[in-house]
């Protein structure tokens, strides 16, 4: 949460050209509702239900279709039923990292828009029983402190595809 995936997805598919979808997107879509309204209205698990349904369909028909970055919300990447969607589908995954303060901070600026994010303490909570599943990924790059542009081009650099997409 706050680290920048839609930010950085976004700017990581215009740059190589690909499709971009952001989870929280197709959920709405799906759902009807808000991220927020699902929360308040159903309960999180109820949420995940639909994030696992909504991931399920990015892996089956967009990026069948076409190439595409998606962006994961903070807890889809944990959540075991999403993790085996992941490794089934062969895609690489990244997971953009920053310092706890740095996320905080940004979270903090979009007050209301995050049902997870309540409180500082809640917030170090969650962020350290996520850790350990998010170091499961493919890739991890630091944002703390790197504009968009050096967290691109770092991401594609690591995932060697530089040379390929090179502006």
């Amino acid at each position: 949460m706050g680290a920048g995936k839609t930010t950085v997805g976004g700017a990581l598919a215009a740059r190589i050209g690909w499709a971009f979808v952001d989870l929280d997107n197709i959920i709405i879509e799906m759902a009807g509702k808000s991220v927020p309204e699902i929360f308040r209205e159903h309960g999180e698990a109820r949420f995940r239900e639909h994030e696992t349904a909504a991931l399920a369909e990015v892996l089956d028909r967009r990026i069948a279709d076409e190439p595409t970055v998606v962006a994961l919300g903070g807890g889809a990447f944990v959540q075991p039923s999403n993790l085996d969607l992941l490794r089934a589908s062969k895609q690489p995954t990244v997971f953009l990292d920053a310092d706890l303060q740095e996320l905080q901070k940004r979270c903090a600026a979009e007050e209301g828009t995050r049902p997870l994010f309540r409180d500082e303490n809640q917030f170090r909570q969650l962020y350290e029983a996520r850790r350990s599943g998010y170091m499961k990924a493919d890739l991890r790059v630091d944002t703390t402190g790197k504009a968009v542009d050096e967290i691109v081009n770092e991401v594609l650099s690591r995932l060697e595809l530089q040379d390929d997409f090179s502006k």
